[in-house]
């Protein structure tokens, strides 16, 4: 079962362990509140997925849920500015991403269920990110490895050792919480927990908020000449994030359910690293070079939670399971592009502002 199986990553996540699971069914619960949702509960139901209509929120809509083997808990507000965006609250996101996470832990214990959770970089300390040494390398900052480096960083990017001390963005803390609660349900209870901790997904059909997926916003703003902004950090758009694809993230998942007991309270690192990582700047260069030039205007208003670097460090997950992304960014990238050529109102259908 697939809570949020409408949202992008479920229902990608849908598609690709069918095919690579034999014999695999899937059922999913979404509350289709996100714009271009829709979409997805009729292409999983074409495809022979079972969605159910229900809110994670709702203990009663989890009751009805039929026994399953595993549950991936795809289902949160993604946003890393959510309850301070001046759209969704505090409290509404508490009961999204925390609660929301108690009850799906409860259906786990009622159902003797594994759990894996798809958890957030957003999870390590703010203050922390934001005091890396980094330095311009071309249009893109980079880390100077000619500084000391805390704990948990390298150039190949941020691994889990790495620094959550609050403040983490109340996103981050409802992240960070219920990987513990997951955790410790897991070890009381007697049900298997892996944690994934997800850098940025991307890929078409990806809805359109910078906030679910900065790559596919920028890619479908700039091609239909939407204002595009660098926020902070002088304006110049040198701040770098990586991604990675739902394919390989179903890669991964597979082979944890196959394992089935995973380590003690151990949580995974998973995103494109180094390779697959860009500047903003970098990412506009890209689109004037396949959509036309459209240039961003600078915002030097600091925003809350921005960070000028962060990097997933996969480096546990590859000797874990041997685990390491197949999907280049460039061709994330072109499977977008083909994407925004082919619905050039994606925004509006996803209600983006």
């Amino acid at each position: 079962m697939i809570t949020g199986i409408c949202g992008f990553v479920g229902s990608q996540l849908a598609r690709h362990l069918r095919e690579r699971v034999e014999g695999l069914t899937i059922c999913g619960i979404d509350n289709l509140s996100r714009p271009g949702s829709e979409t997805n509960f009729r292409s999983l139901q074409s495809d022979g997925v079972r969605v159910l209509h229900g809110d994670v929120r709702i203990p009663s809509d989890l009751d009805v849920l039929p026994p399953t083997d595993w549950v991936i808990d795809a289902a949160a507000n993604p946003s890393v500015l959510a309850g301070v965006d001046g759209r969704t609250s505090l409290r509404q996101l508490m009961e999204h991403n925390l609660i929301g996470t108690l009850n799906v832990l409860e259906y786990c214990r009622k159902s003797s269920a594994g759990l894996i959770l798809l958890s957030s970089s957003r999870v390590y300390s703010i203050p922390a990110l934001a005091s890396l040494p980094v330095r311009p390398v071309g249009p893109a900052f980079a880390i100077d490895a000619t500084k000391p480096l805390p704990p948990g960083v390298s150039s190949a990017g941020i691994s889990e050792q790495f620094s959550q001390t609050s403040p983490v963005s109340p996103y981050g803390g409802t992240k960070l919480a219920s990987e513990v609660v997951a955790f410790e349900y897991g070890a009381t209870c007697q049900f298997p927990v892996w944690v994934n901790r997800c850098g940025v997904l991307a890929g078409a059909g990806q809805f359109g908020t910078a906030e679910q997926g900065v790559f596919s916003y920028w890619l479908h703003a700039h091609a239909v000449r939407r204002p595009l902004h660098y926020v902070g950090f002088e304006g110049k758009g040198w701040q770098v994030r990586d991604a990675f694809h739902p394919q390989d993230l179903a890669a991964l998942v597979a082979t944890q359910m196959r394992r089935g007991t995973p380590p003690a309270s151990q949580v995974y690192n998973i995103g494109g690293g180094a390779s697959n990582a860009m500047s903003l700047a970098q990412l506009t260069a890209w689109c004037d070079e396949r959509f036309g030039r459209h240039a961003p205007t600078p915002d030097l208003r600091p925003r809350p939670f921005d960070i000028p670097w962060l990097v997933m460090d996969s480096s546990l997950a590859q000797r874990e399971f041997e685990w390491t992304p197949t999907r280049s960014l460039p061709s994330i990238l072109e499977e977008i592009a083909a994407h925004v050529t082919e619905n050039p109102d994606w925004l509006k259908r996803c209600g983006a502002q």
